[in-house]
């Protein structure tokens, strides 16, 4: 019976010592043959040695002695990886073959599993993970350069995942993918990576503008709608969350919607000049030019100084009474609207006059205000004015 136990303590440990010399010497090809052919840029030996490497240590990996060891996840791990690299590196037709989804799976696992077991291999499982972002980021830019962009985003996923094997991640590959994805036009895609971004904070509210934005374009119109209220909780001011929750709703066939979700912003903070400003700036998009003026109008009663609402809404009512004359001259000769149309162009060229000249008082050396408020007070007959601004523009420097 003694000998009986003793045997079995003999083949079990031999069984062991077995297991544990198929990591080591994993560990020794890869270390002493493959990354200093790898050096060299000897491909040949480097490709010999990676190959000898993964099969001892898979053998290792298919073992219950040794599958759970950190040492065998952690050159598990490196040696997928390293084959990976080679295959690129020495564009290797073979290698690649062997770099499908689940060979990248399973290389990223093992890095995860080693880097929560021991912290052993910690600093050399995140050095790895540095190499293999560098190699798919590498790859990513090259597809997007030849116009892939489903195949960028789907490197630019990977790149991702191998941060993740760390408890990291990675923002900008993430944001990356999804902007290949929506490149490539699939918006689900895109828009789920966008999202993960914007909830961590990436980009603030363009993120969460992105990501509503995708799940419109998927036709997810009530996931767009909660994800810009999910932003305008933390952005409440932002115009292009602001501009994109009407477009929700003007591609949802909802034009009221658009209207009331603008109304909706007002009624809950009606004293806030920023928002009055955005929403003027949307009307301007929507060719909403009375709304525009009324908006931007609003803005300046809560402060008449407000700079920007000066400019735009004076820059806004140029364009505007410039298209009206357009539209008058394009008429057929004794068209009865013509008239009419060059008396509402010459009379909202007066009222920009105002908020361009409040505008100029506080910024006088502005080139461009200067040439404007010279062209409008010729258009409507100021000669002596127009003299003026034309004198200030070209002294200002």
């Amino acid at each position: 019976m003694k000998n009986t136990l003793l045997l079995g303590t003999i083949l079990l440990s031999t069984v062991t010592f077995g297991q544990k010399k198929n990591e080591t010497t994993a560990a020794v090809e890869f270390k002493n043959k493959y990354a200093p052919a790898m050096q060299a840029k000897d491909y040949e030996t480097a490709k010999k040695a990676i190959l000898s490497a993964k099969e001892f240590i898979d053998l290792a990996a298919a073992h219950p002695e040794t599958q759970s060891s950190p040492k065998t996840l952690y050159y598990k791990g490196e040696i997928y990886l390293g084959i990976l690299t080679l295959a690129k590196d020495a564009n290797d037709n073979d290698l690649k073959l062997m770099g499908t989804p689940e060979f990248i799976t399973q290389d990223i696992e093992a890095f995860k599993q080693s880097y929560a077991l021991d912290k052993k291999f910690k600093s050399d499982i995140e050095e790895a993970v540095y190499r293999a972002r560098f190699h798919f980021d590498k790859s990513a830019n090259e597809a997007f350069k030849a116009e892939d962009f489903l195949g960028a985003a789907n490197l630019y996923n990977w790149q991702a995942k191998y941060s993740n094997a760390i408890n990291a991640l990675d923002s900008t590959a993430v944001f990356y993918s999804a902007v290949c994805s929506e490149k490539g036009k699939d918006y689900a895609a895109a828009a789920t990576n966008y999202l993960i971004v914007a909830k961590a904070g990436y980009k603030g509210a363009s993120s969460y503008n992105l990501a509503s934005g995708a799940y419109r374009k998927s036709g997810d119109i009530a996931k767009a709608k909660e994800i810009i209220s999910e932003g305008r909780k933390l952005f409440p001011n932002d115009r292009d969350l602001l501009l994109e929750l009407v477009n929700i709703n003007i591609d949802a066939n909802d034009p009221a919607g658009a209207e009331a979700a603008l109304a909706s912003a007002i009624a809950a903070d009606p004293n806030n000049k920023q928002l009055f400003y955005t929403i003027g700036t949307i009307y301007i998009e929507m060719k909403e030019n009375e709304k525009a003026e009324q908006s931007l109008n609003k803005a300046l009663a809560i402060d008449p100084n407000y700079l920007d609402a000066q400019y735009q809404l004076g820059a806004h009512l140029v364009s505007w009474a410039g298209d009206m004359k357009t539209e008058a001259n394009s008429l057929k000769l004794g068209d009865a609207q013509y008239d009419v149309l060059l008396s509402k162009s010459t009379d909202t060229y007066k009222r920009a006059v105002g908020p361009l000249e409040a505008y100029i008082k506080a910024v006088p050396t502005d080139k461009a205000v200067l040439n404007i408020l010279f062209q409008l007070h010729r258009s409507l007959g100021n000669t002596d004015k127009a003299m003026e601004y034309k004198k200030r523009y070209e002294e200002a420097k």
